[in-house]
């Protein structure tokens, strides 16, 4: 049986390796937030299905990298009180200035409140898919693909590293180091597995970091990422000696419910900044920036 949900579009997981014998088992691992019954829940009214779009039932066989498709529901999502500007609309791109604190897409306790869905109801295009994604504590800059026909162009722009990214951000001083200076490191998923952290082994990330203002106990920094790996600029930031301004994960991981609570007079010290690539479609030379500003 092949089921449709009426709304949002699903949340997508390639199963992971491990002992669990059933997709149900390995989902409640994976989630420790959400209940047994819960999800019991929603596989018994078809909110969790295979790529095929086939309803996954409770004792369907765990297999390793089996890609599935779950609708997430929260009961009682809190509303965020600010807005994304939309800076750019066409046939084929829309290019949005994202506030601190909103997901891009859903995500742990947000369904609607994302910039996602916003923009799909604000714009009228269910077809709107982020090509890349910022996290939900930096504002700035995301940009998304609004027709499916070209999307893969645009992404290639990210995959073969065409698109060039400027991030600024707020941290303390760095007067021992000389700038500006470029880090490589291997990064990899840490422990717990919200975070990452440095290994051994041969560079997966790098950053560009310059200094473009100093005061007496912070910068503000012009972060340059080449590579894309997920916190890449805020754990090679941290690794320098400099984590960034009000962030909870790095160097030291909040606890989980001072991470949970959003402080609005806090936000993370980092932006998306600029957007520059030459267009696939008409080769043009395009250059998108944030109007977004950060203070110390």
């Amino acid at each position: 049986m092949t089921l449709r949900s009426p709304d949002a579009r699903p949340s997508t997981l390639h199963l992971p390796a491990g002992p669990w014998p059933t997709v149900l088992n390995c989902l409640c691992a994976r989630f420790p937030a959400i209940d047994r019954a819960t999800w019991l829940d929603r596989m018994n009214r078809g909110r969790v299905l295979t790529a095929e779009g086939v309803a996954l039932a409770p004792d369907a066989p765990h297999r390793e990298g089996l890609r599935i498709h779950y609708f997430r529901e929260v009961p009682d999502e809190t509303p965020i009180p600010f807005e994304a500007r939309v800076l750019h609309v066409d046939a084929h791109l829309v290019v949005a200035d994202k506030p601190h604190f909103l997901p891009v897409q859903p995500s742990g306790h947000y369904v609607q409140q994302t910039l996602l869905a916003r923009l799909t109801a604000r714009l009228g295009n269910p077809d709107l898919v982020p090509l890349h994604r910022i996290d939900r504590l930096t504002a700035g800059l995301v940009l998304f693909s609004a027709n499916p026909a070209t999307r893969g162009q645009y992404q290639a722009l990210f995959r073969e590293r065409r698109m060039h990214k400027v991030y600024e951000a707020i941290a303390p001083a760095l007067p021992q180091l000389d700038f500006p200076l470029t880090r490589r490191t291997r990064l990899v998923e840490g422990d717990p597995f919200i975070l990452m952290t440095e290994t051994g082994g041969e560079p997966n990330s790098e950053t560009q970091v310059e200094v473009i203002e100093r005061g007496e106990r912070y910068w503000r920094y012009r972060l340059c990422p080449v590579t894309g790996k997920r916190h890449q600029l805020r754990v090679h930031m941290a690794a320098l000696g400099a984590g960034l301004l009000n962030d909870p994960l790095y160097p030291i991981l909040q606890p989980r419910e001072t991470r949970e609570q959003d402080d609005y007079s806090r936000p993370l010290q980092l932006l998306a900044r600029e957007l520059t690539f030459d267009d696939p479609l008409t080769g043009e030379r395009r250059h998108f920036e944030s109007g977004l500003t950060l203070g110390i």
